[in-house]
């Protein structure tokens, strides 16, 4: 993942910024009093990019992987949209329990930037309904050249998309973050959509670590930069989780990338396993990456 990237991780204050003060608001409309659900996977599940992984011999990469993992960020729908026959091929290779989050694709996002994609919308969303109960959420992912003087168009977007299918959104240009009022509006209109806002952490762009949730479910995305502060990172991740969880949090969808792929399926199992302890979970951790340790 090249977004974000930067030549010296250790140069990086990857310190946590405070929460922003609306989200324990928004928590408060959760119950943590309900089971805690947590997705936790990676980006990818194809042998080139999940070094280290997979048991020789591995016969279909998804099958095996969705036996380790109980989600996936699934960024092949970002790149050709998808048909319904294609998700019915990936659902059936997957165990129960699991779940799909499928991004939406470039043609809708970065091509036409959200005008005139009412007809491609609903083949993409007639396509992952497919996945019936293993759909989880589907993304919006704006190309980072998309500003807040386009803020009609994402808001007709939400207003047109299918209540039915979940979303989450995320916008990348520093003008949505550095701007306190494009922020705010911003902010309110996932909260009136009842979408989720991805929250980013990744190491040249600390202003998507922004800390401000509109749901009751939090979407992060997290990119390691391969440095020995991955693990610090994730322990700050589990801290942050247990306060959001202590207020309200019922939902957490937590992807696990690199700059380089190297480490992401044992960065996820080291979190896994915090996960599982803090809060009583009995998530699989995936067994090929049991007591390797990280190698930067």
């Amino acid at each position: 993942m090249k977004f974000g990237r930067v030549d010296n991780p250790q140069n990086i204050d990857f310190s946590f910024p405070p929460d922003h003060p609306d989200s324990k608001k928004v928590l408060t409309k959760g119950d943590d009093k309900n089971p805690f659900e947590v997705y936790v996977g990676c980006a990818k599940w194809n042998r080139q990019d999940l070094k280290n992984f997979y048991p020789r011999g591995t016969k279909d990469e998804l099958t095996y992987y969705s036996s380790q993992f109980n989600c996936i960020e699934l960024n092949a729908t970002f790149y050709n949209l998808p048909t319904r026959v294609q998700v019915e091929k990936w659902k059936n290779k997957t165990p129960g329990g699991f779940r799909f989050f499928p991004k939406i694709t470039n043609t809708i996002s970065h091509f036409k930037r959200l005008l005139d994609t009412q007809m491609l919308v609903e083949e993409y969303c007639d396509a992952v309904s497919a996945f019936e109960e293993k759909l989880g959420m589907a993304f919006l992912q704006m190309h980072d050249n998309f500003k807040p003087k386009d803020f009609a168009r994402l808001e007709r977007f939400l207003i047109d998309f299918p209540a039915e299918i979940p979303l989450a959104v995320e916008v990348r240009n520093e003008t949505w973050f550095n701007n306190p009022v494009e922020a705010e509006r911003f902010y309110q209109l996932l909260e009136h959509h009842k979408k989720a806002n991805i929250i980013v952490d990744t190491a040249g762009r600390r202003d998507m670590l922004h800390m401000r949730l509109t749901t009751p479910s939090a979407f992060i995305r997290y990119v390691g930069a391969n440095h020995e502060s991955d693990y610090s990172r994730l322990d700050a991740w589990l801290t942050r989780i247990k306060t959001w969880r202590d207020e309200g949090l019922n939902q957490l969808y937590f992807f696990v990338h690199q700059n380089l792929e190297k480490e992401s399926p044992l960065l996820s199992a080291y979190f896994i396993r915090k996960l599982n302890t803090e809060f009583g979970l009995d998530l699989k951790i995936p067994t090929t990456l049991e007591n390797r340790q990280l190698s930067f």
